[in-house]
């Protein structure tokens, strides 16, 4: 569907606004975050929001300009004192006065009589600047504006102040976004009339003439009606997107799953624990989700060792009584193996057939299982994304479960389901996520949470140390190894850096080598699959009793006889990840410890931190924390992970308009799912203003 004509003036290139040359246009498209491989447009322009204001309204003349404070003076020019011939260190002076007091104008560098012309001696300008003194007098250094008198309203009183690169300058770039400003067309209106009164919100063009030309420093600021409402417009384009993606994926499918529920039933015949009243809710919503003639599309959240794997499990063994296959997809191969290892016995018990798929099967082991697969007698198969690759056929595919994928975007999701006509996708995360991130990125999904641990996990006693008691450590350590422990021992970094002073991996294992010889192995992201297997497979069968670690080992490695973790610079791991990796262990029956080391001095956040995983195993706790503490930028890794960031929403200020934002697209698309009309025609616009129209396809006539 074509954009509407109305935006044109917005999205002309750059090119055609007088003053914007190749290399300037080139500058601002790598700049503004034009999308990858376009150029930016006039519309990238106006969403680059400026980060403050100057206010420049205060004209009270000389005697009442103060120090280090804005002023804009109305003055008489008196004299020029340029610098002697020869000494271009020494600046050029020109003294002025007004009714009030003199000053003076003070120029570095000044070439070309240029500041002569500026300011003839004898005429009146208005000049505004930073007042400051020199050997007890007022003077500006290089004034922002000089204005002739009858131009003063070209001087920007209110003047918004924006993030800038090397080779852009601030007028150049107020210029350009004022020009664009005058050809921002009236929009028809997105919001309701109600949410609109309600928060005294003004219309999208009123809103962008607000924050670009404020006539008062309120006007752009980001908690004024202006600014929110900007925010809450891109926050409504994106809960649209997600829900239009949403109903693309459920509208897809058209098969409703009946169960006999007879190999769910072995299957929790053999289980060597009760499922927890928060698993049979999930499974519950996932039974009807599978029944319903929609296809699914869900996120199971559970907190580490919550056992979102079993709740998989059951709903696969559903799906296979449906007649039909389903798929394990975990981020690394290591992982990979163990969702196998954990599910096989439990498969073999219930009658379900399991393989597992890697990249170093033998030809002859790839050969059988993609037989298996082909011919519908693998009910289960497990892997990593391989899975999705050419050459894996599935005699009916029915359920896609995805294993710590929060870096799985919107279209990914979708792509995901093309080996199965009809599959249905379950998303799985042991990462708590706050509810305004689970709207901002799996809005287009149905959430179930895991909130209890099954019956039987062991609290987890957690101290923080500085490391300058690493002897005390060490001989504690060596005590509880003695007595059958084993012990996770983390560091930040695989070998040393020239950098950064942290202790690496590769350093610590050889320290610790001296001390607990061969019963020390070690594991990270270097080591070849193989070796990691070898070191994982010698520290789960007890015989290492202690596993040196990056990160590699922060999600969902499985080790029940693990009671012990240290980990080394704790101050240089986000919440998230400390929690993540203290859910190493507490997974058996003895008693657990997590250990922070740290290095003095702590920054307040990096107290704040250690404080918070000292005081809660809340995970949901944890996350709030951490969006607080961190911003929601990088809580889930948005950058690395292709998750939208915002260009005029701030988070931290405007994200309680999120979840209003979220019923109002899903209040929209119930009422209009074809967005047909007036109200369709707005709302499309907006999908476009915001660059979401990679929706606009899907919608669904009707």
């Amino acid at each position: 569907m074509a954009r509407p004509a109305l935006l044109d003036p917005l999205f002309r290139s750059l090119h055609s606004i007088k003053g914007v040359g190749p290399q300037l246009s080139a500058l601002l498209t790598r700049f503004l975050g034009a999308p990858e491989g376009q150029e930016a447009v006039a519309l990238d322009v106006l969403m680059h929001m400026p980060s403050g204001v100057v206010d420049r309204r205060r004209m009270e003349g000389v005697a009442r300009a103060y120090h280090d404070h804005i002023a804009t003076l109305k003055l008489h020019i008196d004299r020029h004192a340029p610098p002697p011939r020869g000494k271009p260190h020494i600046p050029h002076r020109v003294f002025a006065h007004d009714e009030t007091g003199e000053i003076q104008l003070v120029f570095f560098r000044a070439q070309g009589g240029w500041v002569e012309r500026a300011l003839p001696v004898g005429e009146e300008r208005y000049v505004s600047g930073m007042i400051g003194f020199f050997q007890g007098e007022k003077q500006i250094t290089h004034p922002d504006y000089i204005v002739e008198v009858d131009k003063f309203a070209t001087l920007p009183l209110v003047e918004p102040v924006y993030p800038l690169t090397h080779g852009l300058s601030s007028k150049a770039l107020t210029r350009l976004t004022r020009q664009v400003l005058a050809t921002l067309p009236e929009l028809p209106e997105w919001i309701g009339d109600e949410r609109r009164a309600g928060f005294k919100w003004p219309g999208f063009r009123a809103a962008m003439t607000s924050v670009h030309a404020p006539e008062t420093p309120v006007e752009g600021e980001l908690w004024g009606p202006a600014r929110m409402r900007l925010a809450y417009d891109e926050y409504l384009a994106g809960q649209l997107a997600l829900m239009i993606v949403r109903s693309q994926l459920v509208a897809a499918r058209g098969v409703a799953r009946t169960f006999t529920g007879e190999i769910t039933a072995r299957v929790e015949a053999a289980l060597p624990f009760v499922l927890t009243e928060g698993q049979r809710l999930a499974l519950d919503d996932i039974r009807q989700d599978l029944a319903s003639p929609d296809r699914m599309s869900r996120l199971l959240q559970g907190d580490v060792g919550s056992g979102k794997t079993v709740v998989a499990l059951m709903a696969m063994a559903a799906m296979a009584e449906s007649g039909a296959q389903s798929s394990l997809m975990a981020p690394t191969e290591l992982l990979a193996a163990q969702h196998y290892r954990t599910l096989e016995p439990l498969c073999e018990a219930a009658g379900l057939g399991i393989v597992l798929l890697t990249g170093k099967m033998s030809a002859a082991e790839r050969r059988a299982a993609l037989e298996g697969i082909a011919d519908g007698g693998t009910n289960i198969v497990v892997g990593t994304h391989a899975l999705f690759q050419s050459g894996v056929e599935f005699k009916n595919l029915g359920l896609t479960v995805v294993d710590e994928q929060h870096r799985f975007g919107v279209h990914q999701r979708l792509a995901l389901s093309e080996k199965g006509r009809h599959t249905d996708l379950l998303v799985m995360t042991a990462t708590p996520i706050p509810r305004t991130l689970v709207l901002t990125h799996f809005g287009d999904m149905a959430v179930s949470v895991l909130r209890e641990k099954p019956r039987g996990r062991q609290p987890i006693d957690t101290a923080a140390l500085p490391i300058s008691d690493y002897a005390r450590v060490i001989g504690r350590l060596r005590t509880r190894i003695a007595e059958g422990a084993q012990a996770f021992w983390v560091c930040p970094l695989v070998e040393e850096s020239e950098t950064l002073d942290v202790v690496s991996a590769e350093d610590r294992f050889a320290e610790l080598k001296k001390v607990f010889g061969d019963q020390v192995a070690l594991v990270h992201g270097r080591l070849s699959a193989a070796q990691k297997q070898a070191a994982m497979e010698g520290f789960m069968t007890g015989e290492t009793k202690l596993l040196v670690a990056t990160t590699v080992i922060e999600v969902g490695v499985d080790v029940p006889a693990a009671s012990i973790i240290i980990i080394e610079h704790a101050e240089r791991f986000g919440l998230a990840q400390l929690h993540q990796l203290r859910g190493r262990v507490g997974r058996g029956s003895t008693r657990s410890a997590c250990l922070l080391l740290y290095k003095d001095p702590l920054s307040e956040t990096a107290k704040a931190r250690l404080e918070t995983i000292k005081s809660t195993e809340d995970g949901f706790v944890i996350a709030e924390k951490d969006l607080e503490l961190r911003g929601q930028g990088d809580v889930l890794g948005t950058r690395q992970s292709g998750m939208p960031g915002y260009r005029l929403a701030v988070p931290d200020v405007h994200r309680h308009l999120l979840e209003w934002a979220h019923d109002d697209a899903r209040d929209a698309l119930a009422r209009n799912p074809g967005l047909t009309g007036k109200e369709g025609e707005a709302l499309r616009a907006l999908l476009y203003l915001f660059r979401k129209d990679l929706a606009i396809p899907l919608i669904r006539a009707g």
